[in-house]
C-alpha cells in the first residue's frame, strides 16, 4: 500500500539523520525503520537524496532503510571536489565503509537511474554483501545509456524550445532558482507519463551540482564502465522495474534480465522515469512481494 509522508513524520526523518566521517569526507545519511536493511541509492549523478524521501518513507513501513546522499551532494561535504576525489571507486567505497559502520552483514541494494550503474558496480565489487538488488529505471551495466538516451525527443516541439531557451539563459550566468525552475518545467515531461507530478520533477531537477554530474561521467568513461561479466556471475536475486515510456529504453532492462541469473522484470504501464510517481500501485507491490520474498528465506 503506497504511503505518504504526512507533516507528522518530519520529526522521524529529522531524528533520523546521522553523519560518518571518513577520510576526505563527511557522508550524510537517514536510517529509518525496521526489518531487512535496504540500502537505497538515489539517481543523478549529482544529486541529494531528498527527492527520495517520500520513497524511503514508503519502504520503512515494513522495513529498514538507509538514504544517503552521494559525496559531494546534498549534506555529504568532500573535502576537495576533483577527479580524483569523486570517482566511482571512492563512491563504491564510501557504500561499504557505510555498511561496516551500521554492522550490517548483508542488505538489499535499491538503485534508481545513475543509483542503478552505482548499485551494479558496488555489487561487482561486493557481491557477496547482498541479499538481493533493485533495479528501477536503471542506467545500466555498461555504457550503453550514452548512446541510446533522448530526452528531448520525450518532449514536445514548443518544449523542446523552451529547454533550449533556459539552457542558454542558464549558460550565460543566470543560475537563479527561477531560471532553473523554468527549465525544470519544459524538462519535467520528458521523465513523467502524468503531467501532474511536472512540478515535483521540476523542483528535483533544480537540484543537480553539474561539477560532480561532470566528474561522475569523465570517470565512468575513464574506467569504461562495464560490469556485465561480473552480473553474469552474480547469485542473489534481482528486481528489475521499468516505465514503459521511460527515456531509458526498456530495452536496456530486458538486456539486464538476461544476462542475471534470478532476476525478475516488471514494466510498469504508464510510466516513465518517475515509477514511483506516475505507477505508485504497480512499482510499490513488486518492491514489497520482492523483498517479502526475501524476509521468508
Amino acid at each position: 500500500m503506497l504511503v505518504f509522508l504526512n507533516p507528522w513524520t518530519q520529526p522521524l526523518i529529522a531524528q533520523a539523520s546521522h553523519f560518518l566521517e571518513l577520510p576526505g569526507v563527511t557522508l550524510h545519511y537517514r536510517d529509518l525503520g525496521e526489518g531487512l536493511p535496504v540500502l537505497l541509492i538515489n539517481g543523478g549523478p549529482g544529486m541529494s537524496s531528498e527527492g527520495f524521501l517520500m520513497m524511503a518513507g514508503n519502504l520503512a513501513e515494513n522495513n529498514r532503510v538507509i538514504l544517503f546522499d552521494q559525496r559531494g551532494t546534498g549534506l555529504s561535504e568532500l573535502d576537495v571536489v576533483n577527479d580524483s576525489t569523486v570517482t566511482m571507486d571512492r563512491m563504491v567505497a564510501d557504500i561499504e565503509a557505510l555498511r561496516r559502520h551500521l554492522g550490517i552483514n548483508r542488505w538489499v541494494v535499491m538503485g534508481h537511474s545513475f543509483g542503478g550503474i552505482l548499485a551494479y558496480y558496488y555489487a561487482s565489487k561486493y557481491p557477496d554483501r547482498l541479499l538481493g538488488m533493485i533495479q528501477s529505471s536503471s542506467g545500466g551495466m555498461d555504457l550503453e545509456l550514452l548512446a541510446t538516451l533522448d530526452i528531448p525527443g520525450g518532449l514536445t516541439p514548443v518544449e523542446q524550445d523552451s529547454l533550449r531557451y533556459y539552457n542558454r539563459r542558464i549558460q550565460r550566468g543566470d543560475t537563479t532558482h527561477a531560471t532553473r525552475l523554468k527549465r525544470g518545467e519544459f524538462l519535467a515531461p520528458a521523465y513523467v507519463y502524468h503531467r501532474e507530478h511536472i512540478p515535483v520533477v521540476a523542483e528535483r531537477l533544480t537540484q543537480g551540482n553539474r561539477t560532480i554530474n561532470r566528474l561522475v561521467w569523465q570517470d565512468l568513461r575513464r574506467m569504461g564502465y562495464d560490469v556485465k561479466s561480473q552480473m553474469r556471475m552474480l547469485a542473489c536475486p534481482v528486481l528489475i522495474l521499468h516505465g514503459r515510456q521511460d527515456i531509458v529504453s526498456p530495452e536496456l532492462a530486458g538486456k539486464a534480465h538476461r544476462i542475471l541469473q534470478d532476476s525478475r522484470l516488471v514494466i510498469l504501464e504508464e510510466s516513465k522515469h518517475y515509477g514511483w510517481l506516475d505507477n505508485p500501485g504497480g512499482y510499490f507491490a513488486a518492491i514489497e512481494e520482492f523483498l517479502g520474498m526475501l524476509r521468508d528465506r
